[in-house]
């Protein structure tokens, strides 16, 4: 479209070239574009990095306290009679097992866990068990009875403690 008198024919042209300008983003721009993209990507990843690993300690966490409150509740229950258990147990249970098939309680089935949890620092449901006789630091369980239970990764948590202290 072009003018060929006076005013309108600059007005025309001006228009014109500014269009032309106007139409993509120059090469600075996307360059910067993604220069700010590249660091909030880096600065995003080490943040999900601690996030997965703190709900996994979540999960530990709630899975030994399950477990051990499985453990206490079997116990009362066998201080109070509701079942026979070995002399030598001191009322705790043979294994993890027993908590999830459970015991004749007045002809009743009782079950203390639903399922063995499976260890998130491991991915297993092989847990580390102790006993009364045992050492409150050992890792070899003496096969009596399970007082306490642990997780058996090697691992380090967050706040700098070993995951089979918990």
């Amino acid at each position: 479209m072009r003018w060929t008198r006076g005013r309108r024919n600059r007005v025309a042209v001006g228009l014109q070239s500014q269009r032309v300008h106007e139409r993509g983003l120059t090469l600075v721009e996307l360059i910067v574009t993604s220069a700010i993209l590249g660091i909030l990507a880096a600065a995003a990843i080490p943040v999900m990095r601690f996030e997965v690993q703190r709900q996994k300690e979540r999960e530990l966490r709630a899975d030994l306290w399950t477990m051990r409150n499985a453990i206490d509740k079997y116990k009362d229950a066998a201080d109070k009679g509701a079942f026979q258990t070995k002399v030598d147990s001191q009322g705790y249970p043979p294994d993890l097992d027993t908590l999830v098939k459970g015991v004749d309680v007045q002809g009743k089935k009782v079950r203390f866990l639903r399922k063995i949890p499976v260890d998130p620092m491991t991915g297993n449901a092989d847990w580390g068990m102790r006993s009364m006789q045992d050492d409150p630091d050992s890792d070899s369980f003496s096969g009596d009875s399970v007082f306490d239970v642990y997780s058996k990764s090697t691992g380090t948590a967050l706040d700098g403690t070993k995951y089979s202290d918990w």
